[in-house]
């Protein structure tokens, strides 16, 4: 199995390095926690099968026996609290372990998975810490490994210290929810042609490259929704130019859902849409990423972008990649401030950094409030590629640029009307040729000359 790579758009921001300090694992410690799951008709006890919490000898044969068992019959499997070594367990159709929630450990001794299931369906794991120890796994496996498992449920669990990634998910329909992933050195969370998942409720805290991604080996339907989560501290360790540092990165993957999320210091992007149709970006808290926040690029068709607040950012929102297929989008009602200050006032809004929304084709951007955006609190369209954008009813305060419209041979229509923009130091609405303004205040005179676009109703202070 191999995960693809996906195309970053390059042209519209100024790559920052970041830097990168690496977590170091520790030893898993007994935490005080509730009382350990109690044994009943209904479940098995794991002492039964020789598992002994705290034992220094790797306890893998012992755990398979009970999980077999447990699964054979369908009876949940009670760890009590307590140090478990072992590693590349197997999970059958039909297991479920639970421990005490914070206190019963599976530490990582061997293999490239600490738990791997392939077509085991019913899957539930509840009340575990998951610690992989930093101990190297494949590029492509996750501590926690499912393939091909149907009603997968995983909740109240910890997945600490992955070597790769925390979890991976391949063809898997079913819920990760109230779950921590800390310190993993890759993704967080990947999923790969999902059948069907809600990821939801769970704290991402350091994660190496990204925090969850939802991906599909080739573009389609998905559906998949990731909700009310909380994801802070996201590097880009392996580099790229934005195909790492994402909080949560959704690739060729249609029709997902990402609402509700908290994010907080990302080396790049919020949520970083590629290819990814019919997306949904909506009501999103976002601070401190250092490349655009919230992005639909390359070939996608149809994104919503609404009722999301940004603060601190390079771009705010980018709708891009007309050139290759990106188009239709609604973005409204997102307030956006404190666009990142990486280039001098009054110099051209360019490849960049500094702009409050960025859109190119079939978009409507509408009730939106823009706050201290460098360069520009507005941009449409980028050389020829600009088509039929309206713009209205938003707010602009505190900008080098208020609106920035393409006026480049071969630009498409733009409506400008009925938005409020205040404080500006080069212009209200200013004609560009891709990062340069070539254009007076059009705002005051000089729009008649350019007949794709159309101002009305515009209140300039």
């Amino acid at each position: 199995m191999k995960f693809d790579r996906m195309p970053i758009d390059r042209r519209r921001f100024i790559a920052m390095a970041t830097g990168a300090a690496g977590a170091t694992a520790t030893a898993p410690q007994v935490r005080a926690a509730s009382a350990a799951p109690a044994p009943t008709a209904a479940s098995l006890d794991a002492a039964h099968f020789g598992l002994r919490p705290g034992h220094p000898d790797d306890q893998s044969r012992a755990l398979q026996r009970a999980i077999d068992e447990a699964a054979r019959s369908r009876t949940p499997l009670a760890l009590p609290p307590g140090v478990y070594r072992v590693g590349q367990i197997n999970l059958a159709p039909g297991t479920c372990l639970a421990g005490a929630r914070g206190a019963t450990i599976l530490a990582l001794t061997q293999g490239p998975s600490l738990l791997a299931g392939v077509a085991a369906d019913h899957v539930t794991l509840s009340g575990l810490v998951l610690d992989g120890g930093g101990l190297p796994q494949p590029k492509d496996r996750g501590l926690v490994h499912l393939e091909s498992c149907r009603a997968v449920k995983i909740a109240d669990c910890e997945i600490a210290h992955a070597g790769g990634n925390g979890l991976v998910g391949v063809q898997v329909a079913g819920e990760v929810s109230d779950t921590t992933f800390r310190d993993c050195a890759e993704a967080a969370l990947h999923v790969l042609d999902a059948a069907g998942l809600l990821i939801a409720r769970n704290r991402i805290a350091g994660a190496g490259n990204n925090g969850i991604q939802v991906w599909r080996s080739a573009a389609g339907d998905d559906g998949t929704m990731v909700v009310d989560n909380r994801i802070e501290d996201v590097d880009a360790r392996a580099g790229g130019s934005g195909q790492n540092g994402n909080a949560i990165n959704v690739f060729r993957a249609a029709n997902v859902i990402v609402r509700g999320n908290r994010i907080r210091n990302c080396a790049f992007s919020a949520v970083r849409g590629n290819a990814a149709s019919n997306l949904h970006i909506e009501g999103n808290s976002a601070s401190d990423t250092r490349e655009v926040a919230l992005y639909a690029e390359f070939g996608f068709e149809g994104a919503v972008i609404a009722n999301n607040s940004v603060d601190g950012a390079a771009i705010g929102v980018s709708v891009t990649n007309f050139n290759e297929g990106g188009r239709l989008a609604v973005v409204q009602g997102n307030l956006i401030r404190n666009l990142l200050p990486v280039r001098p006032p009054g110099t051209d809004p360019g490849d960049a950094a500094g702009v409050g929304i960025s859109v190119e084709a079939d978009t409507a951007v509408t009730g939106n409030v823009v706050e201290n955006a460098l360069a520009a609190g507005i941009m449409l369209g980028w050389g020829r590629y600009l088509r039929d954008v309206a713009v209205t009813g938003n707010v602009v305060r505190r900008a080098d640029v208020g609106i920035g419209v393409s006026v480049a041979p071969g630009a498409g229509t733009a409506l400008i009307a009925d938005n409020v923009i205040s404080e500006t130091l080069r212009g209200a609405i200013v004609g560009m040729e891709r990062s340069r303004a070539v254009t007076a205040d059009l705002a005051k005179a000089g729009a008649e000359r350019y007949a794709h676009i159309t101002l009305a109703g515009n209140r300039v202070r």
